[in-house]
C-alpha cells in the first residue's frame, strides 16, 4: 500500500466556479487535515485554492504553499500556510510541488489546473515519478478531458495502456482510498506513441 503523508493538489484560483466545487475542496482540505495528509498546494489565497488551504488550516491539518516570487509581489500569496515556499519560476514551483508530494490530486480548475495535470501526467509516463494521480470529476467536469485522452488513444497519438496513468473517481471521499489503493508501477519509456 502506498504511504501518502503528503498531497499535492491541482485547483483554479478562481472563485467564480461552482458551489459544488467550492463545497469539494472544503471537503477534501477537512478529510486532509482529518487524515494528518499534510497538504502541498500552489500558495494562493485566492479560488479554489484558498478555500482548500482554508479548510485544512481550519481542520488543524497540515499546508506548504509553493509560489513563485513574482505572484507573490502580487499579493495573492496564502499568508496564513504553515510554510510558504517562494520559488524564482513557475517551472521551479511545479519541480517543488511534485518533490513534496506522495500524490496529486486535481480538482476543477483552469488552464494552469490543466497545465499541471498534463505535465505531471507526462512526468509519471516518461518515468519521473511513479506517485499515483487522481483527477476529482465533480459534477462532470472533467469528462471532456477524458473524451480528448480517448479520442488521443483512438487516433494512436496515445497508448491504450497509458489511460492508467492516472484515475478519475467521482467524489471527495475517494481520493485518499484511491491514492492509498495505487501500487506504484514501472513505467516503460517507448520512443513511440509518447
Amino acid at each position: 500500500m502506498t504511504n501518502i503523508n503528503s498531497v499535492c493538489v491541482y485547483c483554479g484560483s478562481s472563485s467564480k466556479g461552482r458551489g459544488s466545487h467550492h463545497d469539494a475542496a472544503r471537503r477534501l482540505g477537512a478529510l486532509l487535515a482529518k487524515r494528518d495528509v499534510r497538504l502541498i498546494f500552489g500558495g494562493g489565497r485566492v479560488g479554489l485554492m484558498g478555500i482548500l488551504a482554508d479548510a485544512v488550516l481550519a481542520a488543524g491539518g497540515e499546508v506548504t504553499g509553493v509560489i513563485p516570487d513574482f505572484l507573490e509581489e502580487r499579493e495573492v500569496g496564502h499568508s496564513s500556510c504553515t510554510e510558504l515556499v517562494i520559488t524564482d519560476s513557475m517551472h521551479s514551483r511545479k519541480q517543488r510541488m511534485a518533490e513534496l508530494s506522495d500524490g496529486f490530486v486535481i480538482l476543477p480548475g483552469g488552464l494552469g489546473t490543466l497545465d499541471e495535470t498534463f505535465e505531471i501526467v507526462t512526468w509519471r509516463q516518461l518515468g519521473l515519478h511513479d506517485k499515483p494521480i487522481v483527477v476529482v470529476d465533480i459534477d462532470g467536469y472533467w469528462r471532456p478531458l477524458e473524451a480528448l485522452i480517448d479520442n488521443m488513444i483512438a487516433e494512436n497519438y496515445v497508448r491504450a495502456e497509458h489511460r492508467s496513468l492516472f484515475h478519475m473517481v467521482g467524489s471527495i471521499e475517494e481520493v485518499l482510498p484511491t491514492l492509498e489503493a495505487l501500487q506504484p508501477e514501472a513505467t516503460h519509456i517507448d520512443s513511440e506513441l509518447i
